[in-house]
């Protein structure tokens, strides 16, 4: 309306003046905080359907994305030595819960662009249950995608098969696994399995 615009701070609908725009040019600490968001929000977007859902529980005004906007910005973005930033691919979590995780998982590749992953059971240790399902993504930040595997696979089977399309034989996967619980209200703290090469 006018010279003001409605929005919403701390839980509360207010009116603010809009902003004005600066002819100053950007601090060397703007430049970077805006290079590690435009770094996060890149990884981030295959993956959000995941983090959008399951990376703890909103706080506040704070979604679950915001907070893994947050996380990745401030701790998985890093510098790369050569004024730029990339992914810190171990500080990756695509969950975030107190479900137990994969109790000692193994990642690894065979024939025909798969992956098996296999993991110990683990049911009955804090709130993990044997009919939690898994969840596990391979990210190809070469290609801006991710292979999303939620099957219905459950914690007792301690092994899943992950195929991956043909067009990404021979490429470099990061991979990473949770567990989601039957009625996929909560989650387990994702691990990362590292990176496989698909064969």
């Amino acid at each position: 309306m006018g010279t003001v615009i409605g929005a919403r701070w701390r839980g509360r609908n207010v009116l603010r003046s809009l902003p004005v725009t600066s002819n100053r040019p950007p601090t060397e600490a703007q430049l970077e905080q805006r290079l590690r968001f435009k770094t996060a929000v890149r990884f981030l977007n295959p993956i959000k359907s995941v983090v959008s859902v399951y990376f703890g529980q909103a706080q506040g005004d704070k979604s679950p994305y915001n907070l893994a906007t947050s996380y990745y910005i401030k701790e998985v973005v890093v510098p790369d030595g050569m004024d730029d930033f990339v992914i810190d691919y171990p500080k990756v979590l695509i969950s975030k819960g107190d479900l137990q995780s994969l109790a000692n998982p193994t990642a690894t590749p065979a024939a025909g662009e798969e992956i098996t992953l296999a993991w110990e059971d683990n049911s009955g240790q804090g709130k993990a249950e044997a009919t939690d399902t898994l969840l596990a993504i391979g990210c190809v930040e070469a290609l801006n995608q991710a292979v999303i595997f939620n099957n219905g696979v459950q914690r007792d089977a301690t092994t899943e098969t992950l195929q991956f399309p043909a067009y990404m034989a021979g490429m470099e996967i990061q991979l990473y696994a949770t567990f989601i619980t039957a009625d996929a209200k909560e989650a387990a703290t994702s691990v990362y399995l590292g990176a496989v090469t698909l064969i």
